[in-house]
C-alpha cells in the first residue's frame, strides 16, 4: 500500500497487517529484496521498524530505502521459519546474515551390496546403505576412513572393480584390504569386520574391543592360533585408532558444539561435530552481512539456515542461551527425533564448548592476518593502475588440446577474497579449432552481454590472459557490448615467460607496465590468474575426457549406446574396460566373442 509511485506510505501498510505468524519482504525501488524475516505476530513486528528509535545505523539505512513490503501469512510460526530461511536461501537479501555452505557435508558409507564397501560420500541419501556423520570436512571423513582400513581392512574400490578381480590388489598386499574380491577372507568373517566397523563408528568402542576379545580367546580355545594372532592384531590396531581421535568420551553422545564470538568487530561462528562420542573435527563460518548485528542474531541465524538443511543431531550445545521453542520443534520434526538447545552445560560437553570457542577465535585471527594482507595488495594494485575504486576482479583464461575440448574460465576476486561460488565456465563451440581469439570473444560476449540490460554485478578490472591479441579481442568486445568504460589488462608472460616477469598490457597505453617481483600488485594478479588458469584447465580436462569415454568406444562398429553403457557400468569406466581381457570382455551382456576380440584389438 503507498501514497503514490515514490513514497512508501508505512502508515496505511501498517494498519491492514494482522496479528498472525508469517513472513514479510522489505524491497526497494527497483524491486529487489532488501530483507526477509519471519514474526510469530506480522503487524507488531514490522510496526517496529518504523517506531522503535533505537533502530541500528545499519537497520535505518535498509528502512529508507523500503518502497514496498510483501507479506504472507502462514498457519504458525514453524511454517513461518521454513518459509522465512527458503525465501532466504533463494533471494540472499542484501541485509539478511548469510552463512555461504553449498557444499553438502560429506558422510562414510557402508554399502548394501553382499560385500559392503566403505567409502566417503557427499549427496542424498540411499535406504539401502548404512551412512555414518556428517563429517565437519572431507579430510575428517577420509581419516577415519583411513584409520578404519588399519583395524578391519574393508574394501574401497568400486563394484565394477571388485566384480572383475582375479587377483589380490595392492591394498591387499599392504594390509589395507582383506581381498573379499577373491575370497581370501571367506563372507562371514567379513561380515563380522562390516558389522564391527559400524559399531566403531557409532563411537561403541568397548563393545567392539568385547568381541574381538571373544573372538580371539575363542580361536584360541580351539586351537586355531593363526585366526587368533589375526585378531589380535585388529585388537592392537583398534587401541592404536582410539589414541588418534581428537577427543574420545565415555558416553556414545551425538551433538553438535556451536560457539559464535566477536574479536575488533568481526564475528566468526564455529561448528564442532561429535558423533557416537567421538570429537569428529569442527569448520568456522564467516558470515556475510552481519555489520550492527549482535552475537545472538548470527547464532539464530545460523541455526535456522544451517539446520533447515542437515538433520540436527539430539543435543545442540550453543555458547549463548536460544529462547526459541518454534525453532527447536521445526528441527526436531525434520530429524524425526527431539532436539535439545542447551548453553548451560559441564564436564566433557563445557570442555568441547570452550574448544569450539578458541577454534573460532583462532578463525578469526587467521581471517584478519589473510585480510590485511589482501587489502595491501589491493591497494597496491589500485596505485600501480590508478584505479582508486578497485574493489572486484574478474579474469578470463581459455584452455584446450590442440583444439581439442575447448573451455574458458572466468574467476572473480571480490571483498577482498575469491568468490569461488561465483565463477563461471564456459564451453566453447562453433569456432575452429585452436582458434584463442574466437574463444576468448564468444566467452566474453557471454559473460557480459546481460550487462547491457542492467543484470549481474559490474566488475572494477577484467583481467585477460594473453596478449596484446586477446587484449585487442577484448576491447572490441566491450566496445560492442556498450561497456567501453570497463578497465582491462592484459596479463602477458613476458619474453622470459617466468613467473614475476609478466607484463601488463592496457589499451591505448604503447609500454607494457612491468611490476617488480615482489610487488603485492602484482602477487594479487598472480593469484587470480592462476586461479582463472586452473578453473580452466580442470573444466578442461573433464570435458576432454568426457568426450573421449565417449569417442573410443563408440568408433568400434557394432558398439552403439547400449553396448557402450553396459561395457562402462561393468567395468566402472573406460580405464576399467581398457584394463579387460578379451574373455573379461565377453561375459557383458550383448558382447560376442568376436566383438570383445574387436573391442580389445581396438583398445590396445
Amino acid at each position: 500500500m503507498k501514497a503514490d509511485e515514490d513514497v512508501f506510505d508505512a502508515k496505511s501498510f501498517l494498519a491492514g497487517l494482522p496479528l498472525q505468524p508469517g513472513v514479510y519482504r522489505m524491497l526497494d525501488a527497483a524491486g529487489q529484496v532488501l530483507y526477509v524475516g519471519k514474526a510469530n505476530r506480522l503487524k507488531q513486528r514490522v510496526s517496529s521498524y518504523f517506531q522503535q528509535s533505537n533502530l541500528s545505523p545499519r537497520i535505518r539505512l535498509m528502512v529508507s530505502h523500503i518502497a514496498k513490503i510483501e507479506v504472507t501469512v502462514t498457519r504458525s510460526e514453524a511454517e513461518a521459519l521454513l518459509l522465512e530461511n527458503n525465501l532466504i536461501k533463494s533471494l540472499k537479501p542484501r541485509y539478511n546474515i548469510l552463512f555461504r555452505d553449498d557444499k553438502s557435508y560429506p558422510y562414510i558409507v557402508l554399502t548394501g551390496s553382499p560385500s559392503p564397501r566403505l567409502t566417503y560420500y557427499r549427496g542424498t541419501t540411499d535406504k539401502r546403505h548404512q551412512y555414518f556423520g556428517p563429517y565437519p570436512n572431507a579430510q575428517a571423513a577420509k581419516d577415519t576412513i583411513s584409520l578404519l582400513q588399519k583395524v578391519f581392512r574393508l574394501r574401497t574400490c568400486e563394484d565394477g572393480v571388485f566384480s572383475n578381480r582375479t587377483r589380490p590388489c595392492l591394498l591387499h598386499q599392504i594390509h589395507r584390504c582383506s581381498a573379499p574380491c577373491v575370497g581370501i577372507i571367506s563372507a562371514g568373517d567379513y561380515a563380522t569386520d562390516v558389522r564391527n566397523a559400524g559399531l566403531l563408528l557409532q563411537g561403541k568402542f568397548d563393545e567392539v574391543e568385547k568381541r574381538l576379545r571373544a573372538a580371539m580367546e575363542q580361536a584360541a580355545e580351539k586351537l586355531a592360533y593363526e585366526h587368533a594372532a589375526a585378531l589380535r592384531d585388529q585388537l592392537q590396531a583398534l587401541h592404536t585408532v582410539q589414541q588418534q581421535q581428537f577427543v574420545e568420551s565415555g558416553r556414545a553422545t551425538d551433538a553438535d558444539i556451536v560457539a559464535v564470538v566477536e574479536a575488533q568487530g568481526a564475528l566468526c561462528l564455529n561448528l564442532a561435530v561429535v558423533r557416537g562420542g567421538r570429537h569428529l573435527g569442527d569448520k568456522p563460518f564467516l558470515p556475510q552481512n552481519v555489520a550492527g548485528q549482535d552475537r545472538g542474531e548470527v547464532l539464530q541465524a545460523f541455526l535456522a539456515q544451517h539446520y533447515l538443511e542437515h538433520p540436527a543431531p539430539p543435543l545442540i550445545v550453543t555458547n549463548l542461551a536460544v529462547d526459541d521453542a518454534a525453532l527447536a520443534a521445526v528441527l526436531g520434526e525434520q530429524a524425526g527425533h527431539t532436539v535439545q538447545i542447551r548453553h548451560r552445560v559441564s564436564g566433557e560437553r563445557r570442555q568441547w564448548l570452550e574448544m569450539a570457542q578458541a577454534n573460532a577465535l583462532l578463525a578469526l585471527k587467521r581471517q584478519a592476518g589473510l585480510q590485511a594482507g589482501q587489502a595491501l595488495r589491493l591497494d597496491a594494485l589500485r596505485a600501480a593502475l590508478d584505479l582508486p575504486d578497485l574493489r572486484r576482479i574478474e579474469c578470463f583464461d581459455i584452455s584446450h588440446t590442440l583444439g581439442e575440448a575447448t573451455v574458458a574460465s572466468c574467476v572473480v576476486y571480490d571483498e577482498l577474497d575469491i568468490r569461488p561460488q561465483e565463477y563461471r565456465r564456459y564451453n566453447i563451440s562453433g569456432i575452429t579449432p585452436g582458434d584463442d581469439y574466437a574463444a576468448m570473444r564468444q566467452a566474453l560476449r557471454r559473460r557480459y552481454q546481460k550487462l547491457q540490460g542492467g543484470e549481474g554485478k559490474r566488475p572494477d578490472l577484467v583481467l585477460i590472459d594473453g596478449g596484446a591479441g586477446q587484449l585487442g579481442i577484448a576491447v572490441e568486445v566491450m566496445a560492442g557490448l556498450g561497456l567501453a568504460d570497463l578497465a582491462l589488462v592484459g596479463v602477458a608472460k613476458g619474453v622470459e615467460r617466468k613467473a614475476g616477469m609478466e607484463q601488463l598490457l592496457r589499451p591505448g597505453v604503447e609500454k607494457p607496465l612491468q611490476l617488480p617481483p615482489d610487488s603485492p600488485a602484482l602477487h594479487l594478479i598472480q593469484q587470480v590468474r592462476d586461479e582463472a588458469h586452473r578453473f580452466a584447465i580442470s573444466g578442461h580436462r573433464a570435458r576432454r575426457g568426457k568426450a573421449r569415454t565417449a569417442s573410443s568406444l563408440e568408433e568400434i562398429e557394432g558398439i552403439g549406446e547400449k553396448r557402450r553403457r553396459n561395457l562402462l557400468t561393468h567395468f566402472g569406466g573406460l580405464k576399467g574396460v581398457q584394463q579387460a581381457n578379451i574373455e573379461e570382455l565377453g561375459r557383458v551382456e550383448g558382447i560376442s566373442p568376436l566383438l570383445a576380440k574387436k573391442i580389445f584389438n581396438h583398445l590396445h
